[in-house]
């Protein structure tokens, strides 16, 4: 372990280098003694006292793991292994690392966290139910059936999330917001939904806004994406305006929603009156509704 003195160093940007998974020689070279490997209980990431993930060598996986090749860092490879139960902290537990781990960091941990999510829940093939191995380094799982022989990629799942904008007769913008089930007292959030087949972005924006808080959209536009690895989602970020003011909740998807002034807007972000936003400030909800008080 000698090699290791360095192991709790903060790894800041790794290459996905695409071009090693698919080859046996190169993909052995990065699994040798100076290879890292990220360690997680379960699907959670141990995190040291700066806000990095903590990482350590290829022994401290199990014998048995399955390991995912997450890049290199320099000429070390970075791997992951997959947990034999896809156990977690759970969504309120999940907000709390992620506003624990460092910027840099958040992007690295997504993509191990989706990616060994997948592989645990992935064990069987859904073509032929038979035994399932990992391919190109974890990117692919392939059927071990040879009158199978399917082969299955990590997925993930888009999603729409988005500042819905009014004014007032006298021109005063407001931004509708809304309250999930179950969700914490005083706690406000942009509204947001999956991508159902065979929609666009903009139709999917349109259908939630209409569904959750029965207003029909005008305008849509895109401004910013973020991978939300629970478990393995596509966060699209969107802005879009409504020229209509009776909200009528949806109580099977909200437990509330109402427009908000920039000032009252201004006091959820800050937490004032009892009424605040998810905690991350990586979480993109944050950055749509800075983005909005801004004017963009």
């Amino acid at each position: 372990m000698a090699d290791f003195d360095t192991r709790r160093a903060p790894i800041v940007n790794i290459d996905r280098a695409d071009h090693v998974r698919s080859d046996p020689e190169a993909l052995a070279d990065y699994s040798g003694m100076r290879a890292r490997l990220l360690l997680l209980n379960g699907l959670d990431p141990q995190i040291d006292a700066e806000g990095g993930l903590v990482w350590g060598s290829l022994a401290d996986a199990e014998p048995d793991a399955e390991l995912v090749f997450l890049g290199i860092d320099g000429d070390r490879g970075c791997f992951a292994a997959v947990p034999k139960r896809p156990t977690g902290v759970g969504r309120e537990g999940f907000m709390r690392t992620i506003t624990a781990l460092h910027d840099s960091q958040v992007p690295i941990y997504a993509c191990a966290r989706s990616l060994v999510d997948w592989h645990a829940r992935h064990r069987f093939c859904a073509q032929c139910g038979s035994h399932t191995v990992p391919v190109k380094g974890g990117w692919q799982r392939g059927c071990l059936n040879d009158a199978c022989g399917a082969q299955h990629f990590p997925r993930t799942d888009p999603v729409t999330i988005m500042t819905v904008e009014n004014r007032t007769e006298k021109g005063e913008r407001r931004l509708l917001l809304g309250r999930g089930l179950g969700w914490p007292e005083g706690r406000y959030s942009a509204l947001a939904g999956f991508v159902e087949p065979g929609e666009t972005i903009e139709e999917a924006v349109r259908r939630e806004v209409l569904e959750e808080a029965g207003l029909p959209i005008a305008q849509v536009r895109y401004r910013a994406s973020q991978a939300w690895p629970m478990p393995s989602q596509l966060m699209i970020g969107c802005a879009a305006v409504t020229f209509h003011e009776r909200i009528v909740v949806d109580k099977t998807e909200l437990e509330d929603a109402r427009w908000f002034t920039e000032a009252q807007v201004r006091d959820v972000m800050s937490g004032r009156d009892g009424l605040f936003l998810p905690p991350p400030r990586y979480a993109i909800a944050h950055r749509l509704i800075r983005d909005w008080l801004d004017g963009n």
